[in-house]
């Protein structure tokens, strides 16, 4: 049985093909028309998905949106009504492109898909619930038999927070918390806040809050959120503009803090890290009293996460911490483009009684490795149309070269298989350095990334050898929790760093691996196992043998304001407007004083910044 599910009309926008209850490919669509966090139809990620398979829309069992555009609809009008006129500039804003569109999506959804093959039958389009696709997307890849399921995010049709149930096939949703109470939007309040982009941004907040003290997070609990024992909460609209005006804060909220919203690109000063500091930790405070109650509550001890929330791994390290559930595992596209992965395996197994059966290795993402891959020959052939300057190595020797490079500084961009789902780029585009320099961070964010000096990178470590880097045992291959390095790598401070304050913060020599340990000794770590990514692992143990280090920096291969790089072309372009001094692209070593400096250019500026 082979299913097709799609996330499209928000942000990121996404297709997915599941087989046989199991995900085949899936790929948002900003990878292909380099527009981040790309909204339109995913035609792009929908045709890639078909050509994996081999397969027409015809010859499909079902295609699956992601959520119900009229429940959607009946929540904005409630919303609108409930808080009229306040939200009538938002009204105007809002319902002609609902009744133009979005009311009609069977018919637009199934003319999109009749351009792509037009003997598609509309019947065969369904839809599914926004928080079952989420749920779904968590639980059924997990290695769980059964599992609680959390889901936080902004909001879908109406709720904002739901808790499903998952046993064998079969997944239950059986408690919500609805619009306009919601821990993704009273988080993307404070992104707005802080001057980043919502729906962008909030890692960026998340990054900064370990610079900062969190001396507001009182009167967040005080004034903005009404937080119960068992982490249900509502929300005081009177600080908030996101029901019926259109930005997400409004003056009293700027009052309530004494600063207004800082203007984005603008200097980050104590009290926007302080204010990081505090709806962190309000997080993870309301995160742990819901986790701790369900646990209590169910006795289960397995849980899945899903939701943009879920993308909070300082969060979801307190979790695992914390010890109430033995077991954690969080959707690596946890946000919406998951939720076309999601949609598919609910069809599959709700609505067509699929049998679902429990991954026998880590889970059924592999390794989050589903997107284009490129053979060697084609990588050539499209690195040779591009201009560009290689030699084709052997594994061993190209591993080698890779190795002296990163002992000698230089940022690797480092280009292989299968693309990855989700936001995080995991070792096959990815940009790589050497995490016992203590200017590696400074470099790649300034002079490869071009974005803020204080952004972390995460360490990505072998497997077998996590425990002896960092506090965590088990598997995290996708980045998705934060923990502490161990005692024994770190350096104590002397009384003149332990003094400094907020981003002087960042330059202090904290570990073995400087260039990966955050201000507070914590890391957002990748383990890489064997069984998922033969080629990093491998890179990984030659990096052990010629330095004693099984670390490296992996940081997503692209520049601030881009999408992760597709295909070899991509690569190749940003590899030429950037500092990054060596790329490997399948077998194929280019290094960057070989090529043509006509093909060099400034890149920085061809995104808009995020």
């Amino acid at each position: 049985m082979r299913i097709l599910g799609l996330s499209a009309y928000y942000h990121d926008s996404a297709a997915a093909l599941v087989v046989d209850g199991r995900p085949f490919a899936a790929a948002q669509e900003e990878r292909f028309t380099r527009v981040k966090h790309d909204a339109v139809f995913p035609a792009n990620a929908v045709r890639y998905c078909l050509a994996e398979a081999k397969a027409t829309l015809s010859e499909l069992d079902a295609v699956v949106f992601y959520e119900k555009p009229f429940l959607k609809f009946e929540r904005l009008l409630e919303t609108y009504l409930s808080v009229a006129p306040a939200g009538f500039r938002q009204f105007l804003t809002a319902m002609p492109l609902w009744l133009r569109e979005k009311l009609f999506q069977k018919r637009l959804l199934s003319d999109e898909l009749k351009a792509i093959d037009a003997g598609f039958d509309p019947a065969r389009l369904h839809f599914c619930e926004h928080h079952l696709s989420h749920a779904a997307s968590a639980f059924y890849p997990s290695p769980f038999e059964r599992a609680l399921v959390l889901t936080l995010d902004g909001v879908g049709e109406w709720p904002t927070t739901s808790v499903a149930l998952g046993n064998g096939a079969a997944l239950d949703i059986v408690k919500e918390l609805h619009f306009p109470h919601s821990l993704g939007l009273l988080y993307s309040a404070f992104t707005h806040y802080a001057g980043f982009k919502v729906n962008s941004g909030e890692y960026k907040l998340m990054g900064l809050a370990p610079y900062g003290a969190p001396r507001f997070a009182q009167t967040i609990l005080d004034r903005l959120v009404d937080l119960k024992e068992d982490g249900s909460f509502r929300l005081d609209q009177t600080y908030f503009d996101y029901m019926g005006g259109l930005t997400m804060i409004n003056p009293r909220f700027e009052a309530l803090f004494g600063e207004p919203a800082r203007s984005a690109e603008s200097p980050l000063r104590p009290f926007h890290m302080d204010i990081a500091a505090s709806i962190q930790a309000v997080t993870e405070e309301i995160v742990l009293r819901m986790t701790r109650a369900l646990s209590i509550e169910t006795g289960e001890r397995n849980l899945c996460l899903a939701g943009g929330v879920a993308l909070n791994c300082v969060a979801n390290g307190k979790i695992l911490r914390d010890g109430r559930f033995k077991n954690l595992w969080v959707q690596p596209a946890a946000g919406d483009a998951g939720g076309a992965l999601g949609a598919a395996l609910a069809t599959h197994h709700l609505q067509f009684g699929g049998a679902r059966e429990t991954p026998k290795t880590l889970d059924a993402m592999s390794g989050a490795y589903l997107g284009p891959a490129y053979g060697q020959s084609d990588t050539e052939a499209r690195l040779t149309a591009a201009g560009a300057v290689f030699e084709t190595l052997e594994e061993e020797e190209l591993l080698a070269r890779t190795v002296a490079a990163l002992g000698e500084g230089q940022a690797i961009g480092w280009f292989q298989g299968r693309m990855e789902f989700g936001p995080r780029s995991l070792g096959n585009r990815s940009i790589l350095g050497d995490p016992r320099s203590p200017v590696m961070q400074r470099t790649l964010n300034l002079r490869v990334k071009y974005r803020e000096s204080f952004r972390p990178f995460a360490p990505a470590v072998l497997a077998e050898d996590v425990s002896s880097w960092f506090e965590h045992e088990g598997p995290s291959p996708y980045m998705l929790f934060v923990a502490d390095v161990v005692e024994a790598r770190r350096h104590a401070m002397t009384p003149e760093e332990q003094g400094l304050f907020g981003i002087d913060k960042l330059n202090v020599v904290r570990s073995d691996i400087p260039a990966v340990t955050h201000v507070d000794y914590s890391a957002r770590l990748q383990t890489v196992h064997a069984e998922t990514n033969p080629r990093f692992h491998g890179l990984l143990r030659a990096f052990k043998a010629a330095t004693g280090c099984s670390v490296l920096i992996n940081t997503s291969f692209n520049v601030r304001g881009e999408p992760i790089v597709c295909t070899p072309e991509d690569a190749f372009r940003c590899f030429m407007g950037s500092d990054i001094e060596m790329l490997i692209v399948g077998d194929c070593l280019l290094r960057k004083e070989l090529q043509n400096p006509g093909l060099m250019h400034d890149y920085k500026s061809s995104f808009e910044l995020d």
